[in-house]
């Protein structure tokens, strides 16, 4: 914003304060209006922390930040917010009347606290911080440009300068063009011509008609000119100017025009020729062209521009230029220019500054009504390219209706270019008809018939027509079509804008029938109906708030109806619908009105926290404390909806803070007292919403504590149910990370019943269950129940599966299996259980061979080739696979009588685990290096190594390396020393590869930050083979 403070901004005479006037206002309107929307539309960025804090004298008082005290510690004298810093010094910090502000988001905050005040705090705030760039990049805010803050910011620059160049009057580009033209129309080729030429420096016209670059607009230059007269040298540029026309020199052959201007301004370009040119002065006067004086102006009509000044235009001069547009207009059209004349295209710059083309106001409707109309079409017959009449609905009721019946253009270029971090599904797919006209039904041509009496009804017929449009069985995708073919959409949401009750209700509970069709949904949005439904969430009328709440709740089913919601403001407008005290079972005719509209505001909320930026929006208007006080009602149709829109909200990783709300409101007892309610929907919501908040320690405390996991366990019955018990299990699993929770399930039983889900289930299901028992097997005797209720067999075929959660999952769960040397124990006995074959190829060959059978009834986890799957996934792209694979199988190779035989017997597998050594993901080197530790106790497998051209020197490369990486990580370096990993690796020390050495002693430059592992090395004598080194 530094060149709009610099160049487009008014300030005083002492350059102190911004002056108040027109220009300044729409400025400081627009800077508000990006910092108001700034955390929604850019969330990452708002939290990005400003090299220096902004500084300003603020009218704000501790008393008013006591709206949102989860986000300041407030005191009597001063505010800070909890948030801080990587220094820790808190991003907002008030200590009246100062204040420091270190991020956008707070900003935001700020904005949203001083309403009322918020033009003169933001005036304040850009008096006092002139070189913002600076303050938020620092001094070398160049080598910024890279970052999207930076561009977002240069974006906002260039929007500030063309509102800087609005001002410019059309009446004095008017003029300045049609004196060049009865110019033009001066030069000749003859003896005596007035002028030899008269050109523009540039053909292209920007939107607002001017044709000097845009940086020049701001100065007030409308265009500059090349004029060659008979009688001057060297050639005139001139520059016209809203001040008046004044003349440039030339500073290069090239033609470039220098920046030191004249101080002398002409009225006009006549003025000026005549002053410099004696032939064009006598030429003109002999025809009668130009003013009488300069000082004669009261002959003179005056052209009052946007910047107070005034300029003037000749009568003579006015005439003239009528009299010759009507000659040019009768000469033949050889005599106009050639129209393969070369046109220019502007830099990308310009078109960022939105200036985009020709400016031609008719030809640009015309371009805009044409693509509305296509936007319409969606592909039907040409119905909808009839021109739309209004209803004529009597009464002084409806003067509004008359104005309103325009076709609203669809939701705006900003909705579209609005960068988005939404999660959610895609667009909605286009529609494709295959039925003809004989297909249709009757309804179909009824339906069409009414909709076209819909279009010129008066009041009384208007509701009639509605009542009987009702009548129709609108759920019906036909009917629903119907309407919006024929143009029946664009009527009801005109009918949204009138004053008339009956009306709106009745186009509303046609729109909330037809708008679960996606075709509809999305051409609501392009008619901008989604504007007029928010505007009517402000009614006083109860039912009218109810209906457009739910019809919105249709409509915002895809990501650009959400954000055209937010940006409208109807985030804000539905939070306030949820002002409601749930009362007893029994209620008046009136708290069930208020009731119904809460039920509607939550129900459109759920659908718009689809969008992480509208569940930051619905923090922020304060719908937490509201959604609490919403969960205590007994009545269920309330509680979904309420529910649906807390897990929605509780989903997203980086609103941590949601979390934290959840339970600090106490919303945790309601949801597991929910939990044994006789709807399954809302038991499903109520698990999905602890599965999600359950990432947090205390929430895991609190549903233990409000007796939550035995309604859980008991939820795991309804198999037939998979949403439901997709959000059981995956609440399971996330309470099991805690292991006073693991002790409780081994309690309720809940591990034999998890074990009966691990097969004919969907992966969603399998994900969370496979999870659970993995947390569970932390626990010994659950890996015991795990064993006898026959559940290692189905966990090690999930191993061939594709699903990549599903494999960390299950690689983690079998490997807390393998924990249990039962499950790997061999010995004399039946077998019945068929070896796993993989459906992708086999990373590496299995030498087989006589083995001893396993125990009887035991499923054993290599017998069942479950090892040989789980080294396999070492090949998987997945870091996040290979690290679990690892993991698992230190405890295979730990637990096998045969260890050695076993690594022994996959051909490759060595070579592709110390391969694993290069990869760059700490977690994966530190699971590879703890596999390898295992695989070293037996001495045959050096010799292994060998023979597949894996050498000794290399791996110990590798392992240095390995533990060099890791050590920079947490308490790696500590608990490395803990597994006896320094002693080992001196001695790597001897070795005569200096690849061995300068890994070597990296890992050991690592190691010694720990003091421990000083004196171990020290012990092992580190010292002298360093120095002879």
């Amino acid at each position: 914003m530094g060149v709009t403070l610099s160049r487009a901004v008014q300030w005083s005479s002492e350059e102190a304060k911004i002056k108040n006037t027109p220009l300044n206002n729409d400025i400081l309107k627009e800077i508000l209006l990006f910092i108001e929307g700034f955390s929604d539309r850019y969330p990452i960025e708002a939290r990005h922390t400003f090299t220096e804090p902004l500084q300003w004298k603020t009218s704000l008082q501790p008393a008013d930040f006591t709206s949102d005290v989860t986000l300041y510690d407030i005191s009597e004298e001063f505010v800070t917010s909890n948030m801080c810093n990587d220094e820790g010094i808190p991003l907002l910090h008030l200590t009246p009347p100062d204040i420091k502000v270190n991020t956008f988001d707070q900003l935001c905050n700020l904005v949203q606290l001083n309403k009322d005040k918020k033009m003169l705090e933001a005036q304040s705030c850009l008096e006092a911080n002139r070189d913002l760039m600076k303050k938020i990049f620092g001094p070398g805010s160049i080598a910024s440009r890279e970052n999207k803050l930076y561009n977002i910011l240069q974006e906002l620059d260039e929007k500030l300068l063309n509102i800087a160049v609005r001002p410019l009057n059309r009446a004095s580009i008017e003029a300045v063009n049609t004196e060049v033209n009865l110019l033009k129309g001066l030069c000749g080729t003859g003896e005596t011509p007035v002028l030899k030429s008269v050109c523009y420096t540039s053909d292209y016209v920007f939107s607002n008609g001017c044709r000097s670059p845009p940086w020049r607009h701001v100065d007030g230059d409308l265009c500059s000119l090349i004029i060659e007269t008979c009688d001057t040298e060297p050639t005139l540029f001139i520059t016209c100017n809203t001040k008046g026309v004044f003349l440039n020199e030339e500073t290069s052959k090239g033609g470039e025009m220098s920046n030191m201007r004249d101080i002398d301004f002409y009225k006009d370009i006549v003025s000026l020729l005549k002053n410099k040119s004696l032939h064009f002065a006598e030429a003109t006067d002999a025809q009668g062209i130009g003013s009488d004086g300069v000082s004669s102006t009261d002959e003179i009509p005056r052209v009052e521009l946007a910047n107070g000044e005034k300029t003037v235009k000749s009568p003579k001069y006015l005439k003239r230029e009528n009299k010759k547009a009507f000659e040019k207009a009768r000469q033949p059209s050889a005599h106009k220019p050639s129209s393969r004349k070369k046109t220019f295209e502007p830099s990308l710059k310009w078109k960022n500054l939105g200036l985009m083309c020709y400016y031609n106001e008719g030809k640009e409707k015309a371009r805009k009504n044409r693509e509305s109309m296509k936007i319409l079409e969606h592909g039907t017959k040409s119905q909808g390219l009839e021109t739309k009449k209004k209803p004529n609905v009597s009464g002084s009721s409806l003067q509004g209706l008359q104005s309103s019946q325009k076709i609203k253009t669809p939701g705006g270029l900003e909705d579209f270019s609005e960068s988005s971090s939404d999660s959610e599904e895609d667009e909605e797919q286009p529609e494709r008809r295959a039925e003809t006209a004989t297909d249709l039904p009757s309804e179909y041509w009824q339906i069409q018939k009414l909709v076209k009496y819909l279009k010129a009804a008066n009041q009384t017929a208007t509701v009639i027509l509605l009542c009987a449009l009702q009548d129709f069985n609108l759920v019906q995708e036909t009917c629903q079509l119907a309407i919006r073919d024929v143009g029946g959409l664009e009527v009801l949401l005109n009918l949204l804008d009138t004053q008339e009750i009956r009306c709106q209700i009745g186009s509303l509970k046609i729109l909330k029938v037809i708008s679960c069709n996606s075709q509809i949904r999305r051409t609501i949005a392009n008619l901008g109906g989604l504007q007029t439904m928010v505007s009517i969430l402000d009614s006083p009328d109860k039912e009218l708030k109810c209906l457009a709440a739910e019809t919105i709740a249709n409509v915002a089913r895809f990501r650009r109806a959400r954000r055209m919601v937010r940006q409208h403001g109807g985030i804000k407008r539905l939070v306030e619908l949820l002002d409601c005290v749930p009362a007893g079972e029994s209620l008046s005719k009136e708290q069930e009105e208020d009731l119904e509209v809460a039920r509607c505001g939550a129900l459109a909320l759920w659908s718009c926290s689809k969008s992480s930026r509208n569940k930051d929006a619905i923090r922020r208007a304060g719908g937490i404390p509201m959604l609490a006080r919403l969960l205590k009602s007994p009545h269920k149709n309330m509680l979904i909806p309420v529910v649906g829109t807390l897990q929605e909200c509780a989903s997203e990783v980086f609103l941590k803070s949601y979390r934290i709300a959840i339970q600090a409101e106490g919303m945790i007892e309601d949801l597991v007292k929910n939990l044994s309610c006789d709807n399954q929907e809302l038991q499903m919501h109520c698990a999905s919403a602890i599965f999600k908040c359950a990432e947090d320690k205390q929430t895991r405390d609190l549903v233990r504590q409000y007796s939550g996991l035995k309604p859980l366990v008991t939820l795991l019955n309804e198999a037939e149910n998979k949403q439901l018990l997709a959000a059981t299990t995956g609440a399971i699993w996330k309470c099991s990370f805690s292991m006073e929770n693991v002790a409780k399930f081994q309690e309720f039983k809940a591990v034999e019943l998890l074990v009966r889900l691990l097969s004919d289930q969907p992966e969603e299901v399998l994900v969370n269950v496979v999870g659970a028992l993995g947390e569970c097997g932390q626990i010994s005797e659950n890996l015991v129940t795990i064993r006898k209720s026959g559940g290692i067999q189905p966990l090690v075929n999930l191993l061939t599966g594709t699903n990549q959660a599903l494999l960390v999952n299950v690689t983690r769960a079998v490997g807390a299996c393998a924990a249990d040397p039962d499950n790997m124990v061999r010995s004399n006995g039946p077998w019945d259980v068929q070896p796993v074959q993989a459906p992708h190829t086999q990373p590496f060959a299995l030498i087989t061979g006589p083995r001893d059978l396993c125990l009887p009834y035991l499923l054993i986890i290599d017998r069942l080739d479950g090892v040989r799957l789980l080294w396999s996934l070492l090949k998987n792209p997945n870091p996040e696979v290979q690290a679990s694979a690892a993991w698992a199988i230190c405890p295979c190779i730990e637990n096998a009588k045969d260890a050695g035989e076993m690594v022994r017997s996959f051909v490759g597998g060595l070579e592709l685990i110390v391969n694993l050594l290069k990869s760059q993901n700490k977690d994966v080197l530190a699971s590879v290096c703890a596999a390898i530790s295992k695989i070293a106790k037996d001495v045959e497998n050096l010799a292994v190594i060998t023979d597949h051209g894996v050498e000794d020197e290399k791996l110990r490369r590798y392992l240095a390396e390995a533990i060099a990486r890791c050590c920079t990580w947490g308490s790696n370096c500590a608990s490395f020393g803990e597994a006896g990993a320094v002693a080992p690796l001196v001695r790597y020390l001897h070795s005569k590869d200096p690849s061995v050495h300068q890994a070597t002693a990296q890992a050991l430059f690592e190691l010694s930050k720990h003091p421990n592992n000083c004196i171990t090395m020290h012990e092992n004598g580190v010292v002298k083979i360093i120095q002879e080194a």
